[in-house]
């Protein structure tokens, strides 16, 4: 590991004051340090950022809930507001990881992951994201994990996390702060997708820092479902996941959020899907619809074509639970 300095500042000011180049900032560090101990990462100065006032979950002044990026997962998956209000976002968090790293792990961190592709972790192999222009050696290598729907020839890579599907569902926003103000993004358009510059994996620009996740006023919580499909049945990553949250009417569909996890670069959701869904019977057929329109235009690799179908089957099913009702 390569040597670096340390710092814990107490304010957010002081924090995006000491950042720079050659820094990153850790609150868990769940991804991170093992980022550092593989050689993928080697920052000269990391900006501990667990002293900020920014572990607080308030309501907002329009109903809604603001989430301080240190919450850890743990403490958000089981808070009161959000198992009664947002049930989609507490069974999407503890879908993920292990009760220990649930703990540790922040909500503004799991914004931050990076990808679990084999390539990126391998510091033999090309990898455009770890070093631009290298190559990509997912595209023709095992590639059973990677995604089909956004990808580039730079980059076949997927976006690990499980709450960031839930949360883009929700029509959550981003705080963020930084050297030149504060501002917000909508969660749908934080992430990128890799086009040619697939190391940059977010809009954050240089010292600028999450300090909280909003979730507006809905929270779909009489009709909502997350579906995980993994190799495994606990501390895997999704090769597809679903979050679907509908407002029901007796049986017909008045609003629809969909979001996938596991096939692309970022969440992946489609308005003119969910508008397929709008005004209509809650019925296999029009779930099957939209997941058509979910998945049109999906390019799969040599190793993965089995996630087309496997998304197709997942869209339908979670829809199907969510229009039954919410199992709490």
């Amino acid at each position: 590991m390569t040597p670096f300095s340390y710092q814990r500042p107490e304010r957010i000011d002081q924090a995006i004051a000491l950042h720079g180049p050659d820094c990153r900032y850790i609150a868990g560090g769940t991804n991170l340090l093992d980022l550092m101990k593989e050689n993928v990462l080697h920052p000269g100065q990391l900006i501990d950022i667990n002293g900020l006032p920014l572990r607080e979950i308030e309501q907002t002044a329009e109903g809604g809930l603001r989430i301080g990026a240190l919450v850890s997962n743990a403490d958000l998956a089981w808070h009161p507001q959000i198992e009664q209000r947002y049930p989609l976002l507490s069974k999407a968090i503890l879908a993920g990881a292990s009760p220990q790293l649930r703990n540790m792990a922040s909500t503004g961190g799991n914004l931050l992951q990076r990808t679990r592709c084999y390539y990126f972790y391998d510091t033999a192999t090309p990898c455009n994201k770890r070093e631009p222009g290298s190559g990509c050696g997912a595209r023709d290598g095992r590639n059973r994990i990677h995604a089909i729907l956004g990808a580039s020839e730079a980059c076949v890579a997927v976006h690990p996390s499980d709450m960031c599907v839930a949360l883009a569902a929700l029509d959550a926003r981003v705080h963020i702060e930084g050297p030149h103000g504060q501002r917000r993004v909508d969660l749908v358009d934080f992430h990128r997708l890799p086009g040619d510059q697939p190391q940059l994996d977010n809009v954050l620009t240089e010292g600028e820092l999450i300090t909280a996740v909003e979730l507006p006023v809905e929270g779909f919580a009489s009709h909502c479902a997350y579906l995980k499909v993994r190799d495994r049945a606990s501390y895997a990553f999704a090769l597809v996941s679903v979050a679907a949250a509908l407002e029901v009417d007796g049986d017909v569909i008045r609003r629809a959020r969909i979001a996938l996890g596991g096939v692309a670069h970022k969440p992946w959701r489609l308005e003119e899907a969910e508008d397929l869904l709008s005004g209509q019977r809650a019925e296999p057929a029009r779930f099957a619809a939209a997941a058509d329109r979910l998945l049109q235009g999906a390019q799969p690799l040599a190793d993965n074509a089995f996630k087309i179908d496997l998304a197709h089957r997942a869209i339908v099913r979670a829809l199907t639970e969510a229009a039954g009702g919410t199992v709490r």
